[in-house]
């Protein structure tokens, strides 16, 4: 588990610092399976979890949509037999904000479980 699993999220509204490319870099090592994407021109965290089947992968999302709703902070999450796909940013910057490193973590942590 790691530091930023255990932290929680902050509100985040807009005009919110967006995470800046060294702090990102130190951010990074902490969530290592985790992809940086551009998805028309937007900074965003992305993961793909394998599973045994679709129930499954369904079951993983339904833990991460609980966490999600507890924090605030609301994932995209798409689930096909087997895999579970989960993109992390922050809708009102338009970008990537600390939160969504700490929901990358959280979200890894469910597997700990």
């Amino acid at each position: 588990m790691t530091v930023l699993s255990q932290s929680s999220c902050e509100a985040c509204r807009i005009g919110a610092p967006k995470v800046d490319e060294s702090e990102a870099r130190d951010l990074l090592p902490q969530i290592p399976d985790w992809s940086l994407i551009e998805v028309e021109g937007i900074q965003q965290l992305q993961r793909q979890y394998k599973f045994k089947n679709f129930v499954a992968a369904m079951d993983f999302a339904n833990q991460l949509a609980d966490i999600a709703e507890a924090e605030g902070h609301h994932p995209g999450i798409l689930v096909e037999w087997g895999k579970a796909t989960v993109t992390w940013w922050s809708h009102s910057i338009k970008g990537l904000h600390r939160n969504d490193f700490v929901m990358a973590a959280k979200t890894d942590a469910l597997l700990d479980k």
